[in-house]
């Protein structure tokens, strides 16, 4: 039977604005016979009351809504990136814990002042290890050392030197473990910058003073004079 015969049959008309539908095949017995038992029966069921609970509850969601929806999702994504970033501070705590113990084990060192080292390393941009071995070679850590040049405290400052890094530090400041340790390291770092991150020549800037440094290497003369490599291959 054609697709306009079925129509006229059900009483819908016909589709006229749609041409040359192709006939439905007709069902086969096969067909006929599993629809018409118990299972088909109740699948046939379920799916019309399913069709049918869907089209009586379904509608479209006000602006009310969906503005609801929105503020829920935007709490959803803060936070998730509020626990993100616990997770990356916990992380960070965890590495930092870590080396210290590492550190401080190594160095045969209390837990704080290793924690010191590391911390003010950490802060102005410098690698722990590098922190520690300046620190051991400097003074041994020890924080009353003074050299007979005048150089004071774990990094062996000159109370000049330390003035020229912060007009406000005096030479009685730099027997405190954070204030020397603090611009120690910011001087070095100072020095890492000015020659490009060369870590010897830094070093060797730090030991020998910058201006020395810059008149060797100007008439091409090796500024070495062992003090960077007893650092950097120290452990």
């Amino acid at each position: 039977m054609s697709v306009a015969a079925q129509e006229a049959r059900l009483g819908r008309g016909t589709i006229g604005a749609v041409p040359n539908l192709p006939e439905l095949a007709p069902l086969t017995a096969a067909v006929r016979r599993r629809a018409l038992t118990p299972w088909g029966l109740a699948v046939v069921g379920v799916v019309a009351l399913l069709i049918g609970a869907l089209a009586t509850t379904y509608r479209a969601p006000s602006r009310a809504e969906l503005d609801g929806l929105e503020s829920a999702v935007f709490a959803q994504s803060a936070q998730l990136a509020q626990l993100r970033e616990q997770l990356a501070i916990s992380e960070r705590q965890g590495e930092r814990l870590l080396t210290v113990q590492r550190l401080s084990t190594r160095h045969k060192l209390p837990a704080d002042l290793a924690a010191a080292i590391y911390d003010a390393a950490m802060a102005e941009g410098l690698r722990p290890e590098l922190a520690f071995r300046l620190v051991k070679i400097e003074s041994g850590f020890r924080r009353s050392a003074v050299s007979a040049a005048g150089a004071i405290g774990l990094t062996q400052l000159r109370p000049s030197t330390a003035q020229w890094v912060d007009p406000t530090v005096t030479r009685p400041m730099l027997f405190d473990t954070g204030t020397n340790l603090r611009i120690g390291f910011r001087y070095l770092s100072i020095l890492l910058n000015q020659y490009a991150g060369n870590e010897r020549l830094a070093l060797l800037a730090y030991n020998r003073g910058p201006g020395r440094v810059a008149e060797l290497l100007a008439t091409g003369t090796n500024p070495a004079n062992g003090y960077a490599r007893r650092i950097l291959a120290t452990n």
